[in-house]
């Protein structure tokens, strides 16, 4: 019986195999929900995804994100552009800490030609309660982060803004494998490299318009389908072939971009000069991958939990978009712990700080009390 070979060495990539792979057709007849299919990408409404059955509607975007083009657009993904732009307001006055601070670094660029927040979600946060509350609240982000990755995904963030005149990236592939040299990924299984995929997912607000020429993501549809692709990207033929084929859409602002990170893809070229163009970048993890960023969750959680207080009072804050807050801030999987001071209560996992924020906002604990059983769930999970 043959077996197919666990590790492969670079030199096995194919550019026949994966330009097969790449001239597939979307068509919106396989995407129900959806409003249109432009150059290969799906494009949905917002209101149509919220108005949808939520398990009907994840069935459908996992097998985009698995067996389709790897990539969608919500149109108006926030319909409240106020909300976004005093969340832009938040990343201004975070950049001109960072300025004088001097951490606005980022090696994905040139010196000068964008500026980065690392971490935005917990600068955020900390800068900002009423603005982050406001912002993450959006449920949507939620569904299709659940819809690829399951429950419990862990929320990270980066700002990125490129300047005019800001060249474009090499296509690549995301985090965890393809941040990776080629002689790391050829340690990995074949298998393993596969699975790099279903443990990240990829978002991008929009936070301006963001027309052709100011360089939107370029984006080769299919492209996460090659089994090959961590050991192939880096390669000329290959990267020739995205130059060729990638595709372009123009995005406005409050738009959402979500994409597997397996896709090949591309920050392009701002070309105008004077408009800079300006996303928040969700890196998406799952419950089960380590996520990229570092966070103080708990820190967030005593941030945020006065403002969550109040607007529940106030009746500013439905279900759904209480849930959302919670998802982005807490830490949504009970491992890894101490199980010999953090034992299981009910069932097999501990409590998380999830589901410790919900029974204290649902119970309306003053600060104080929460403030004592974060402290508590914090030293309980130590080894």
């Amino acid at each position: 019986m043959m077996h197919s070979p666990a590790f492969v060495r670079a030199d096995a990539v194919q550019l026949d195999d994966f330009s097969r792979i790449c001239t597939q057709q979307a068509h919106p007849e396989d995407y129900p929900h959806c409003n249109e299919v432009r150059n290969n990408v799906p494009i949905y409404h917002a209101q149509t995804l919220r108005d949808a059955d939520r398990h009907v509607v994840m069935d459908e975007l996992h097998r985009l994100f698995r067996h389709g083009p790897g990539v969608m657009v919500v149109r108006q993904g926030y319909t409240d552009l106020d909300v976004v732009d005093r969340h832009s307001q938040v990343f201004e006055a975070i950049f001109a800490e960072e300025a004088v601070e001097g951490l606005a670094a980022d090696h994905f660029a040139k010196a000068g030609s964008n500026g980065r927040i690392w971490n935005s979600l917990q600068k955020a946060a900390l800068h900002s309660p009423s603005s982050f509350v406001e912002y993450y609240a959006n449920p949507l982000l939620g569904l299709i982060a659940e819809a690829w990755l399951g429950p419990y995904f862990q929320v990270t963030a980066q700002v990125n803004v490129v300047h005019p005149g800001g060249p474009a990236q090499q296509p690549h592939r995301d985090y965890h494998l393809g941040f990776q040299t080629v002689a790391e990924v050829e340690r990995s299984p074949l298998p393993q490299q596969e699975l790099s995929q279903y443990l990240t997912l990829q978002g991008a607000v929009a936070h301006s318009d963001m027309p052709l020429e100011t360089g939107p993501t370029l984006l080769l549809p299919f492209s996460q389908q090659y089994a090959l692709g961590y050991l192939a990207w880096r390669r000329p033929e290959f990267i020739d072939y995205f130059q060729e084929h990638a595709v372009q859409l123009p995005l406005g602002k409050g738009d959402l971009l979500f994409f597997n990170p397996a896709l090949f893809h591309a920050a392009g070229s701002n070309r105008t000069p004077d408009r800079q163009r300006m996303a928040n970048l969700l890196q998406i993890s799952s419950a089960f991958g380590k996520p990229m960023e570092a966070l103080d969750r708990e820190r967030m959680m005593l941030a945020l939990y006065p403002c969550l207080l109040q607007r529940l009072a106030d009746q500013l804050l439905d279900p759904q978009g209480l849930a959302a807050v919670i998802a982005c801030c807490a830490d949504g999987y009970s491992f890894p712990t101490n199980l010999d001071t953090d034992p299981p209560l009910h069932g097999l996992a501990p409590q998380t700080g999830q589901q410790l924020m919900s029974q204290a906002l649902n119970e309306r604990w003053p600060y104080a009390t929460f403030a004592e059983r974060v402290a508590r769930m914090h030293a309980k999970r130590q080894a």
